[in-house]
């Protein structure tokens, strides 16, 4: 009968040591997957940053040559008639 006993302990402890493999290969791979995630985030907020400075530069562009131009001037009607 102890035996059987030891039988069953060391059954119920493979279980178990079967169980916590499982499980921290699990964290493991969350973990991989936490630094793959984070790595991309700051991948964008890099390019979110390049691509708003390049708005910055495109916008002012953009006002230098409106600004540049007779079409995008304002017409002051009052001070035209006489």
């Amino acid at each position: 009968m102890m035996n059987a006993d030891m039988d069953a302990v060391d059954a119920e402890n493979q279980v178990e040591l079967e169980e916590k493999t499982r499980l921290i290969n699990q964290v493991l791979e969350l973990q991989h997957t936490l630094e793959d995630l984070s790595a991309r985030v700051d991948a964008v907020k890099e390019e979110n940053l390049k691509l708003k400075s390049e708005n910055q530069v495109l916008g002012q562009y953009i006002e230098n040559l409106m600004s540049a131009s007779s079409v995008f001037q304002t017409t002051d009607t009052k001070g035209k008639r006489k």
